[in-house]
């Protein structure tokens, strides 16, 4: 496989926000959607894909995700004060790296578990999530701390699709659960946060980016690799820095195709980079194939990453379903400028 690469010319996305129309700035997961959607996504993109096996478990780990999510037991919100104080600190009301996790989310983990072991039998992640059932809770915890740090010392890689699985469940409880509490006279509890580049949800890292079809306009949002909220931001923006100059969109092509290939469909999985600060970020086009998903998407075109990041680009994003990382290496000194994947 080789890359195509294009340059940016502006959408009818930017024309429509330079000429002030209303562009909604967030999208909440749907509760019965999220990770069913995701999950017959992944079984199409499993079929003949070299990864097929990986994609088909990443789909059974999504559909225990969609079974705890229908019946997760209440857990701890944040109040009207807390909210308030983070909408003027510019902050997400439940920010992933310093909300004190309820101990609901080690119950929640624990039935995904027992939901997934009988649809494993002769898989190899069979014995992980066996012995993932009798893991003490200080050393899950810390297992979970690593995780949300993007600290790869340590971390058991292994296990960590797994226990990101429970988090991602737990977070979207915990979104779901905050909308839905609040009173009919307040305003909503998630709004525009000062750092345009994370979730405005729980302050997590996208894990690529989306181009919406959303009343009649195609739009772009940002999809949280934690809690599957999705903010705007304009196309032709880098996600990392925010520059507008120096952004390329490159697409695998192939190998064997040359200019006779140029009228062939294009790609609706790209990677856009940005020559001012070296990073990137995968969009993923729903004008291209209306059921893209950004998580499983992203999943299955770890090829994509593999090319650009030999062109000389460092990925911004995240996928907690499959991290890259050295486990035995140093702690990653800036969360943006790791290198998780």
């Amino acid at each position: 496989m080789t890359l195509t690469q294009a340059s940016a010319l502006l959408s009818p996305e930017e024309i429509a926000v330079r000429a002030g129309q209303q562009v909604p700035h967030l999208h909440l997961p749907k509760r019965h959607e999220v990770f069913a959607e995701r999950e017959t996504r992944l079984r199409q993109l499993a079929a003949s894909h070299p990864m097929r096996d990986f994609l088909l478990f990443a789909a059974e780990l999504v559909r225990a995700q969609h079974e705890i999510l229908q019946s997760y037991p209440a857990v701890a919100l944040p109040d009207a004060d807390a909210i308030d104080a983070a909408s003027r600190a510019g902050q997400p009301p439940v920010p992933a790296v310093h909300w004190p996790r309820d101990p609901q989310w080690r119950a929640g983990f624990h039935r995904l578990l027992a939901a997934l072991l009988p649809r494993l039998e002769g898989s190899p992640a069979q014995a992980v999530v066996r012995e993932l059932q009798g893991i003490p809770d200080d050393a899950l915890e810390q297992q979970a701390d690593r995780l949300l740090h993007n600290i790869m010392f340590g971390l058991d890689m292994a296990a960590a699709p797994l226990i990101a699985a429970g988090l991602q469940a737990y977070w979207t409880q915990l979104v779901l659960a905050t909308e839905d509490a609040r009173g009919t006279d307040r305003l909503a509890p998630f709004g525009r946060v000062d750092d345009a580049t994370v979730c405005p949800c729980c302050g997590s890292r996208p894990t690529a980016s989306v181009s919406r079809i959303d009343g009649g306009g195609s739009y772009r949002y940002l999809h949280c690799s934690l809690c599957s909220a999705q903010w705007h931001m304009v196309r032709i923006k880098c996600a990392h820095c925010e520059s507008t100059k120096g952004i390329h969109y490159q697409s695998l092509q192939p190998a064997g195709d040359g200019p006779a290939a140029s009228g062939a469909p294009k790609q609706a999985v790209e990677a856009e980079t940005c020559d001012e600060c070296g990073h990137y970020l995968k969009i993923v086009r729903m004008d291209r194939d209306m059921y893209v998903d950004p998580a499983a998407d992203d999943l299955a075109t770890v090829t994509l990453d593999l090319l650009v990041s030999e062109a000389g680009f460092q990925r911004h994003g995240v996928n907690l379903m499959l991290l890259f990382g050295d486990p035995d290496g140093a702690d990653s000194p800036d969360p943006n400028d790791s290198g998780g994947g």
